[in-house]
Formats: C-alpha cells, structure tokens, sequence
C-alpha cells in the first residue's frame, strides 16, 4: 500500500486561517487518514498555527508532529498521520 502525502502550504497566511485551511483539509481526508493510506504535510511560517493546529487535530484523535522547515528558514512543517 502506498502512503499517499496531501501537501498544504499555507505560508503567508495567519490563524485563524491557517487553522481553517487545514480542517477543511484534514477533515476532506479524514477517513483515508485513519486508515493509514493519507498524511497530511502543513507548511506555514506562522508561529501561532504550530499550536492551534496540532491542538484541534490531536482532539480529533490524529497524531501530529511540528518541526521546522528543512527548506525555509523561519518556517514549520506540521505532519498530520494516523493514531
């Protein structure tokens, strides 16, 4: 089975958009995410969505990952996969 990557790039954009973006995203792939066939890669240069972002999906039972950017200095990258 090939793990499928939805790639969201969100940078430029502030929260509460940013956190809007990626619900509509995660919840668009929400059933491919729980059976382990999508994950879903944010990448945004807004400090404040690393925290609103993982909270709200961690509350929908998805496990997430921030870190930084490997290709923007200044900027995250939120990983979005299966509990």
């Amino acid at each position: 089975m090939t793990l499928e990557t939805v790639r969201l790039d969100i940078r430029g954009q502030i929260c509460p958009s940013c956190l809007l973006l990626t619900l509509r995203e995660v919840n668009r792939h929400a059933a491919a995410i729980r059976a382990g066939k999508v994950e879903v890669e944010v990448f945004t240069d807004d400090r404040q969505a690393t925290a609103t972002i993982p909270e709200s999906v961690t509350r929908m039972g998805f496990r997430v990952e921030v870190g930084r950017d490997p290709e923007r200095a200044g900027g995250y990258r939120i990983h979005i996969h299966a509990a």
